[in-house]
């Protein structure tokens, strides 16, 4: 195949091989790799600094806060732990019900080889114990009687393969009714500890419940709750700065244009928009964002390529999922249940990044959703290929 003909980037590398200087590239190529590396892990390093510092400030700030963050952390560390007990509960219900599915095929298959057997046993008793001497007698052809034993002894190993086909399905029977009760016992004490895992989710909604009365009955006032609403926004604010000028360091894929999706992104999630854009809050206080009205454990997927910034608990927003897309563009998920990414690691359009819920201090689970440019809000809404999320 000629070079001219080739793919660009095999052309490339085939060029690159050929080059005098290959081994030499192929070395620089490693240190860049590395140097890629290290950054990766600086720069993780350095946002886990930033989110520990934030919530350090507006935590700090309010015992109530620090109380339902504590809260609603339990609940999510609980829930995920329930998930993953549920889920090894079903893979080992899975494997017993196949367990038990081939120990019934080997008993079929014992009946069939007992009843085979069972018939060879009868003729060769109708025959009698001098089946060779009898076989023999009745035969006036001598090379008749020569196939006739032949075909004896072809019944007689027959019968031997069978019995010993039959001792096989014992033995295996065997092995399987051991590995059912294994399995068994298994799914009994998976049983045990979902029970006990769900007692401890009942508790830490019990204690998040307690702390949401403590933090309603302390913002009864309109002020009140007006300054709550500022602190909030003031620590978002603070915590998208901050990650702007770290995440500068290490950009996102250049290639990848965010700015080129309006109007082709997928919704985060199903449900109903209960507070859109703009939209009044409190007082002067306006949305940044949009709210999506949703239900528990309802799939939060990014609505484009990037990486993630932010998985984390902030006041205000619970359990937060930050996604930077590259060129200035970060989307937000705020007010989950559970976070299945960690920062660092990289999602594609609509992958899976949290399960909606409730966290936050919010009375209903609810995704709230925004898409930032330069660290300040935009409409969501233009960005969206349809006019509301799927129901």
């Amino acid at each position: 195949m000629s070079l001219l003909r080739c793919f660009p980037p095999f052309c490339l590398a085939v060029l690159v091989a050929l080059a005098p200087g290959a081994t030499g590239l192929a070395g620089a190529q490693a240190k860049d790799a590395a140097r890629a590396e290290a950054d990766l892990k600086a720069i993780k390093a350095e946002i886990a600094r930033i989110a520990a510092q934030v919530k350090r400030d507006s935590v700090s700030r309010n015992k109530l806060t620090r109380n339902l963050q504590a809260a609603e952390v339990s609940v999510a560390d609980a829930r995920g732990e329930l998930t993953r007990l549920r889920r090894e509960r079903s893979e080992h219900s899975a494997q017993r019900a196949e367990l038990a599915r081939e120990k019934a095929r080997r008993e079929a298959a014992l009946k069939k080889e007992q009843q085979a057997l069972g018939g060879e046993l009868r003729s060769a008793y109708l025959i009698g114990r001098e089946e060779p001497l009898r076989l023999l007698l009745n035969q006036d052809d001598p090379a008749r009687a020569g196939r006739m034993f032949a075909y004896y002894s072809y019944f007689g190993r027959a019968r031997a393969d069978r019995i010993a086909s039959i001792a096989a399905h014992v033995a295996e029977i065997a092995a399987l009714d051991a590995q059912l009760r294994t399995e068994e016992e298994r799914l009994a004490e998976l049983e045990s500890q979902q029970k006990t895992q769900l007692a401890q989710l009942e508790a830490a909604r019990a204690d998040r419940g307690k702390a949401l009365s403590a933090l309603d009955a302390a913002a009864r006032s309109r002020a009140a709750k007006l300054e709550e609403l500022r602190s909030q926004q003031a620590g978002l604010e603070k915590l998208v700065r901050d990650l702007r000028r770290a995440l500068e360091q290490f950009p996102v894929d250049p290639t990848a244009a965010f700015a080129k999706l309006r109007g082709k992104l997928a919704w985060p999630t199903s449900g109903k928009v209960v507070a859109a854009y703009g939209a009044a809050r409190a007082g002067a206080i306006k949305w940044d964002g949009m709210l999506i009205a949703t239900t528990r454990g309802a799939p939060v997927h990014s609505v484009a390529s990037g990486r993630i910034a932010y998985a984390d608990w902030l006041p205000g927003l619970g359990l937060l999922v930050i996604v930077d897309h590259g060129g200035g563009y970060l989307s937000l998920y705020g007010h989950n249940d559970q976070l299945y990414k960690a920062v660092g690691e990289r999602v594609a359009p609509g992958e899976r990044v949290a399960g909606a819920g409730d966290s936050g201090g919010r009375s209903r689970p609810e995704l709230y959703f925004e898409i930032r440019r330069a660290g300040r809000p935009i409409d969501p809404r233009p960005w969206f290929q349809r006019s509301a999320p799927p129901p």
